[in-house]
């Protein structure tokens, strides 16, 4: 499993610019993932649109996508390739098990606390990224060797390419879906 997005850092100085940002990233998000919490909480008290068990493990899967960030940006992709690879599968599918759970939440709050065209686009984005998640996995498994300068028709160049465009495609996912809680946070 070939981590393209680290691509991005894996040489210094990019190195120690890209786990510097990698850990305030799952920082802010462990922040924003317990403000999510808290807020289902307040609105379940009157509401009871979703058992308090559902948010906290939602919470807590959330989590451990932050958890494997951090194990990202600790173990870089040339030098530890098994614990980086581990950390971006724990990061990617946690965070997309993470999405899903929070658009079905979305859909239980409306229309009291949501409204469906945003219940629509969290999972529209959920889907999106659930679909590429999985060619990310395959194609990833797929590269026989990991490396960071890649040349059209080289061996598993495609594998790499395809990969990289699908975990683009699930951290970009990741980026709007948070996008989406602005309203609620208001």
């Amino acid at each position: 499993f070939s981590s393209c997005f680290s691509d991005t850092g894996t040489k210094p100085p990019e190195s120690g610019i890209f786990g510097f940002m990698i850990n305030i990233s799952a920082l802010l998000g462990v922040i924003t993932m317990y403000i999510r919490y808290l807020l289902i909480e307040k609105q379940n008290e009157s509401s009871h649109f979703v058992r308090s068990s559902c948010n906290m493990f939602s919470l807590c899967i959330g989590l451990m996508g932050c958890i494997g960030m951090g194990i990202v940006a600790a173990f870089q992709e040339l030098s530890v390739p098994s614990v980086h690879d581990i950390g971006a599968l724990v990061a990617f599918g946690s965070g997309v098990v993470y999405i899903t759970l929070q658009s079905v939440i979305s859909y239980k709050s409306c229309p009291q606390w949501n409204t469906y065209f945003v219940c629509h686009i969290r999972m529209a984005i959920s889907v999106i990224s659930c679909i590429a998640f999985i060619p990310m996995i395959v194609f990833a498994s797929e590269t026989s060797m990991t490396k960071i300068d890649w040349t059209p028709g080289e061996k598993d160049y495609t594998y790499h390419f395809v990969s990289a465009i699908c975990e683009w495609t699930v951290a970009f996912g990741f980026v709007f879906f948070f996008l989406t809680f602005i309203r609620d946070f208001q």
